[in-house]
């Protein structure tokens, strides 16, 4: 017989029995592992016979699979076989499967076997556990042996049992809808201090953050009187970020290791490790990470590090060019799911901010950069139209907290975004005035102000 869907669906409909003789009368591993994988819903009264044998085949996908079919059976399990093939299990995605299938038959005789589970060294297993007891609600029993989980060493369980038993679901500090912003922020540029001008914007009022900070005492621009200084600089921006950001909203940050140049040849240069260095400054105050994205230029345009090597090509004197950057993504630390986010708008906003064909669906984004008279670093249209299209909805506010040459607001502008920038170096607050476009059918005139105007238009 030829193993098809088609075939299979219809053994399981006509006979258990011819189904399991199939089953039986197979030699190769793939041959039963499709079978299992294609039986989809099992029938009242399916006779599960066969997949209990299987229980026992040498080879652990199949009885991975014949597990996840024993779940499928509605509260008839006999839950005793599995929890005994958990004790002698030795491979570890069939003992998750064999929890998650326990659980799955939702019956309060498995609870026992559920808190056994709890021991577990594996956090997955004692996750799906915890899944798995957890339909049993307002249950005393579960509550006492869930509880204290909330002192489990690992940070999966500790955020499942934080969410389910000691979290206050605290709203926002302001009653703004999620959607909204204030008036005073929109398409503004604010020639200040960014942890000046931070001061003055409420909490929750920024749907994205799009930045690139500046580099460590590599530009004149930014000089700090210590490696140190300046994370902890950084920190504080990222922190206020994290105030003024709306619930579940994103922060990405664009960052790349740096060298310092030696000062003669008796010493060495010196290379900072920013993105890496900055990453748990930024989880520690409440930015979840979610993705690593490499922005990768041609070789050609950057600077070339090599050409000592290639004279001499000994060992320990290789050094890479640096065609690299990185998009750091965060998302603002929550307790609600992504969708909560998108069910704020409606569903004209959503449809018309769905991103088009030709996005890209990898993390590494091969752009060219830019290169310009007044900024030494500004980013490239084709690098904000992605981070803007992909994290943001039309209509929401877009900030960058050092504005630079102020591409993000333009961009921001072009998608139909609004944007708030703050930019503390007067040479590029006036030439993102000399940049702006007047147009007499604009809605909105990009402000230009400084921060004692900007406090005045707040008032």
């Amino acid at each position: 017989m030829q193993l098809t869907k088609e075939n299979i669906f219809e053994l399981k409909k006509r006979s258990t029995e011819e189904l399991a003789l199939l089953v039986k009368g197979l030699n190769d591993v793939s041959s039963i592992n499709y079978v299992l994988e294609n039986l989809g819903h099992l029938p009242a009264g399916f006779n599960a016979g066969f997949l209990y044998i299987l229980l026992n085949h040498s080879h652990p996908q199949v009885r991975l699979n014949a597990v996840k079919n024993i779940g499928k059976l509605n509260g008839n399990s006999d839950t005793k076989i599995l929890y005994n093939l958990f004790q002698k299990e030795t491979d570890t995605a069939v003992k998750r499967e064999i929890v998650s299938s326990i659980g799955r038959q939702r019956i309060p005789q498995n609870k026992e076997m559920l808190f056994s589970f709890l021991e577990d060294t594996d956090p997955k297993i004692i996750c799906q556990a915890i899944r798995g007891l957890m339909v049993f609600e307002n249950d005393p029993e579960v509550e006492q042996y869930l509880r204290p989980l909330i002192n489990h060493e690992n940070e999966m369980v500790k955020s499942i049992i934080y969410k389910e038993y000691f979290s206050n679901n605290k709203s926002p500090k302001n009653n703004q809808p999620h959607r909204e912003t204030y008036e005073y922020l929109k398409n503004v540029v604010v020639n200040a201090d960014v942890l000046e001008a931070l001061q003055l914007v409420p909490d929750d009022s920024v749907h994205l953050t799009f930045t690139s900070p500046p580099y460590y005492n590599a530009r004149d621009y930014s000089i700090y009187p210590s490696y140190q200084a300046y994370l902890e600089f950084l920190e504080n921006v990222f922190k206020e970020t994290h105030r003024i950001t709306k619930e579940g909203r994103f922060l990405i940050v664009n960052t790349s290791p740096i060298i310092i140049p030696r000062v003669s040849r008796s010493h060495s240069s010196k290379r900072y490790s920013i993105p890496f260095d900055l990453h748990p400054l930024l989880v520690k105050n409440g930015w979840e990470f979610i993705d690593d994205i490499v922005w990768l230029k041609p070789e050609a345009s950057v600077k070339n590090r090599n050409g000592g090597f290639q004279q001499h090509r000994k060992p320990l004197g290789y050094k890479p060019n640096s065609v690299t950057e990185y998009l750091m993504v965060y998302r603002k630390s929550t307790e609600k799911l992504l969708d909560w986010n998108i069910h704020c708008y409606d569903d004209k906003t959503v449809n018309e901010s769905k991103v088009s064909d030709g996005f890209e669906t990898s993390n590494v984004w091969k752009i060219d950069p830019c290169f310009d008279k007044v900024h030494s670093a500004i980013f490239p249209v084709e690098l904000c139209q992605r981070v803007i299209k992909y994290y943001s909805f039309k209509g929401d506010l877009i900030f960058d907290p050092f504005g630079g040459s102020g591409t993000v607001g333009r961009t921001a502008k072009s998608l139909n975004r609004l944007f708030f920038l703050t930019e503390k170096e007067p040479i590029y607050f006036e030439y993102m005035k000399s940049k702006q476009k007047v147009s007499l059918l604009e809605e909105r005139m990009t402000k230009f102000l400084t921060i004692s105007e900007f406090k005045e238009s707040i008032k």
